[in-house]
């Protein structure tokens, strides 16, 4: 793959051999985020799970200290009294069966994260085959699907994420933006890891967190020392 003028620049500052502590990786990430967009700081970790097996797979959420930086839209599924609770709390979209023609036939995504009250999970169940792929399908386990709608929203905004293995057994998460400050870099840098490490799965065997990148969406990756992160 051919590379920009600017990436080839920006990756002369990194060694790819060498394993970076967590506070040179997030200056060096941030150095190396030259676009002329505020580019998103991301964090790849290679697990050891098999997620093939229900008990190895690592699933969850947390709140950011700082948030992401991104404007979150939400949607809530919700019914009753649920449905006024929903809009109290900030969520820019709410409704109930209504929606699923809109989102079904439509294409309507306009949406970042959904939020279901557990009574309208068999509703939302309907939209599996379009919210799945997407990720965006409510979850007990990141806090999604509850009947605390105020709190989840909350959560949210405040810079809630979800972490999950992908097929390759790999956790994609941002963590903010280049215009962060190097501590709140690294804030929401050990919130995540905490977060991942608590949610080792028992029935694990061998090294749990096998590499960690740190990048700049338009920039070159930069190796974590893992040793260190446990």
């Amino acid at each position: 793959m051919k590379r920009g003028k600017k990436y080839q620049e920006a990756a002369k500052n990194i060694d790819r051999m060498t394993q970076y502590d967590v506070a040179e990786a997030i200056g060096l990430v941030k150095k190396t985020a030259v676009a002329k967009f505020d580019e998103t700081i991301e964090v790849h970790i290679r697990t050891g799970c098999d997620g093939r097996h229900a008990e190895q797979q690592v699933r969850g959420a947390v709140v950011l200290p700082h948030g992401t930086g991104k404007t979150v839209k939400v949607l809530v599924f919700a019914k009753g009294t649920k449905l006024d609770e929903a809009q109290a709390s900030g969520a820019d979209f709410v409704g109930g069966e209504e929606l699923i023609p809109k989102i079904q036939n439509e294409g309507w995504l306009d949406f970042d994260v959904v939020v279901a009250t557990p009574d309208m999970m068999g509703v939302v169940g309907r939209l599996g085959r379009v919210l799945g792929p997407k990720g965006l399908m409510p979850n007990p386990k990141a806090g999604t699907v509850t009947m605390d709608v105020t709190k989840a929203v909350n959560d949210i905004k405040a810079g809630k994420i979800e972490y999950r293995l992908d097929k390759s057994n790999i956790i994609h998460v941002p963590i903010g933006k280049a215009s962060f400050t190097e501590e709140q870099l690294a804030d929401n840098f050990q919130s995540l890891i905490g977060a991942i490490i608590k949610a080792k799965p028992a029935s694990l065997k061998g090294q749990y967190i096998r590499s960690c990148t740190l990048a700049a969406s338009m920039g070159p990756g930069v190796k974590i020392n893992v040793t260190k992160l446990a």
